[in-house]
């Protein structure tokens, strides 16, 4: 163990302070996200923006949309890039890479003066947020103490919101001054949370689970000890190596490889379903976009607007009001994620969101009637539903659709399966985001239909085929995919339950126990620690 107390992964930070300055850390980065989320919801309804742009009038609204679709492009193209990237750099440097070029489009954006350089800003802000939206959830998920992990996966979701809530405040705020100032300085605020990035991921370690799939395991076993606050050869902390060694060595022995994923082969020879765990990640992000969450987050104020016939100020003071309420909910999904458990908080939110729109449309199509008499009163219930619709966004769709790809999917796929599902996710972004406007112009009430249908088929899909992941480490979901578990799993108690499986917690306990034997003398802790590997290995195989 000598070489061990050389290695200063964490420079210095251990327990408490580690997973808080790992909190600060991912957190900015998901509040830069969700800042660029809700930034151009401002920018697209400012004035000069669309004269220096040449954007004004119906028949501009293709390429408005289109401009403002085009970052979600970018982000498909990161995350995609994500799945070479992470496994090649690790999770630190792809973050650090993908904030260096999110760098260089805030810059661009911010000094645009023409569609094609827009554009291009576009697009490279969000190659380095796919990058980094596929890769923070994982190392964040990595890291985390057991007990605290979808809490604070769930907690970067909601610090996501920050960002969106000052970013339309910010925008409420300059809408009442002219000329570029009103659109160019939202855009350079970016800089602000990128330099909070920079200050803090530098001096963060790498994960453990990927150093192991690296061969480097003194300096996994450090970080464990680290996030653990214990010593490295406390039994708990062993334990963890050799059950992310034992995994590792299992997924790589019987792993498949791209081609063989494309092809849909494979799946049986891990024994760990893979494909199915990761159309059941794809899926989670999926339902985010079919949530119809992106028909408001980027357009609130168009919506509000076009839809409600609300003026410009009200509609940019509605949102920004709406986006606290918004933030404010999903501190009580952080309570109710490992609580209720995802299967459950993700019904109950589709079911809320399904309610919402079918009122939101009935409202809308009476406020499009010409000459109804009661149209301020319809205008004003709908906006209340539309506050509605993110309570429950709020708690459940939020956060989950993000957290549960990389607790689903198996080790070797977890980088790939995080970054296949964020790139789904992104790819519907611009489905969603660039069809808005469009759906609004032309259809009017009708194209809010689309989003009641959505959220309805939501809920038998959950129910029906998604097991519950809280309380459960990685290897665990591991482990219950080995015993070849039907497709439907909704009479599985053990499957559905919120609460981890007795069996998992006494076969950690039982290797716990073995390697707290185990621990000898200083000259037999090299063949104990062997020993207890081997041992680990017979109780997972059983």
């Amino acid at each position: 163990m000598g070489i061990l107390e050389h290695l200063k992964p964490s420079r210095g930070l251990r327990g408490g302070w580690l997973t808080f300055w790992f909190a600060v850390g991912c957190g900015a980065d998901m509040a830069l996200y969700g800042y660029d989320q809700g930034v151009f919801g401002g920018v697209v309804i400012s004035p000069d923006y669309l004269r220096v742009h040449d954007l004004e009038g119906p028949s501009r609204t293709n390429v408005l949309s289109t401009v403002t679709a085009i970052y979600n492009v970018g982000c498909f193209l990161g995350a995609v890039c994500a799945t070479w990237v992470g496994g090649k750099l690790g999770r630190k440097r792809s973050v650090i890479l993908g904030i260096a070029i999110m760098t260089v489009g805030a810059i661009l954006q911010t000094t645009s003066y023409g569609v094609p350089h827009m554009i291009i800003g576009r697009i490279v802000s969000g190659i380095g947020n796919g990058i980094n939206s596929s890769t923070v959830p994982v190392w964040q998920s990595e890291t985390a103490p057991a007990r605290l992990k979808g809490k604070l996966v769930i907690l970067q979701n909601a610090l996501l919101l920050v960002g969106f809530s000052m970013s339309n405040w910010i925008n409420y705020g300059l809408a009442f001054a002219d000329g570029p100032v009103s659109w160019r300085f939202p855009l350079a605020f970016q800089l602000v949370f990128i330099i909070m990035i920079y200050l803090v991921i530098p001096w963060l370690p790498e994960s453990p689970r990927w150093l192991v799939m690296k061969g480097r395991d003194e300096e996994a076993l450090k970080i464990l000890s680290d996030i653990e606050d214990k010593p490295t050869n406390d039994a708990l902390v062993v334990s963890q190596l050799q059950t992310i060694k034992y995994t590792d060595e299992y997924e790589r022995t019987n792993g498949m490889s791209w081609g063989e994923l494309l092809r849909g082969k494979g799946s049986g020879k891990t024994g760990t379903k893979t494909i199915r765990r990761l159309i059941l990640g794809m899926g989670t992000q999926s339902m985010q976009q079919f949530a119809g969450i992106n028909v408001t987050s980027y357009y609130m104020p168009t919506v509000l607007t076009t839809s409600v016939g609300l003026s410009p100020d009200l509609a940019r003071l509605l949102a920004a009001c709406n986006s606290v309420q918004y933030l404010l909910w999903s501190f009580l999904g952080i309570r109710q994620v490992d609580r209720w458990g995802r299967r459950k908080t993700m019904i109950f939110g589709a079911t809320g969101q399904c309610f919402c729109y079918i009122i939101i449309t009935a409202l809308i199509r009476y406020n499009e009637m010409p000459g109804y008499p009661n149209a301020q009163q319809v205008a004003s219930a709908s906006v209340a539903f539309f506050f509605l619709y993110y309570v429950f966004f709020g708690i459940a769709m939020q956060g989950i659709p993000w957290l549960y790809p990389t607790e689903i999917n198996s080790l070797t796929m977890r980088t790939k399966g995080a970054a296949i599902g964020a790139a789904i996710n992104w790819i519907l972004n611009f489905m969603v985001v660039e069809i808005t406007p469009i759906g609004i112009q032309n259809l009017g009430w009708r194209f809010y239909i689309i989003w009641i249908v959505l959220n309805a088929a939501m809920v038998p899909t959950m129910y029906l085929f998604y097991p519950e992941t809280a309380g459960r480490t990685l290897e665990d979901m591991d482990e219950y995919y080995r015993t070849n578990p039907p497709l439907l799993v909704y009479r599985d108690k053990e499957a559905v339950s919120a609460k981890r499986p007795e069996r998992y917690r006494l076969r950690e306990e039982e290797v716990i126990r073995k390697n707290d034997f185990g621990q000898g003398s200083a000259g037999e802790e090299g063949e104990k620690k062997e020993d207890g590997l081997v041992q680990h290995h017979e109780v997972v195989a059983r």
